[in-house]
């Protein structure tokens, strides 16, 4: 899949997320944005709004941030659930799929008759580099 065709201020959004080393929270964004004619949260936020719905940029729940879809070219939706690892010491994230665990959620919910509208996975600890 293709990115969509995306409005300028999501375009600014997402270029501010994509080119960050790290999770963005929307008032950074916000403030990276004000020389770009940004005034308001409300601008970010239905930028972020959609260019979540498109799959294209994440929210990181337990840190209240937003990260740019490693494989934005891709369907993310498709992927079924994606899972994030975040470091605690320097803030790196790393979106990984894994198709087993996903398909051992999708038993339990199943056999729940569970209907999940939302799912997220967040792993919190210390990348490679700063455990070592």
């Amino acid at each position: 899949m293709t990115t969509p065709m995306l409005t300028k201020n999501q375009t600014l959004v997402f270029d501010v997320l994509t080119k960050a080393e790290s999770p963005l929270s929307a008032y950074t964004i916000l403030d990276k944005l004000r020389d770009q004619g940004f005034r308001a949260p409300l601008q970010v936020y239905r930028a972020l709004d959609k260019l979540l719905e498109y799959g294209v940029v994440h929210r990181l729940e337990s840190i209240n941030s937003f990260v740019a879809c490693a494989h934005p070219d891709e369907n993310c939706h498709s992927h079924g659930l994606v899972a994030f690892a975040i470091c605690e010491s320097c803030g790196q994230v790393i979106e990984f799929h894994d198709h087993e665990v996903d398909h051992r959620l999708m038993d339990w919910l199943k056999s729940q008759k569970f209907k999940a509208e939302k799912s997220t996975i967040e792993i919190r600890g210390h990348c490679a580099k700063c455990a070592a």
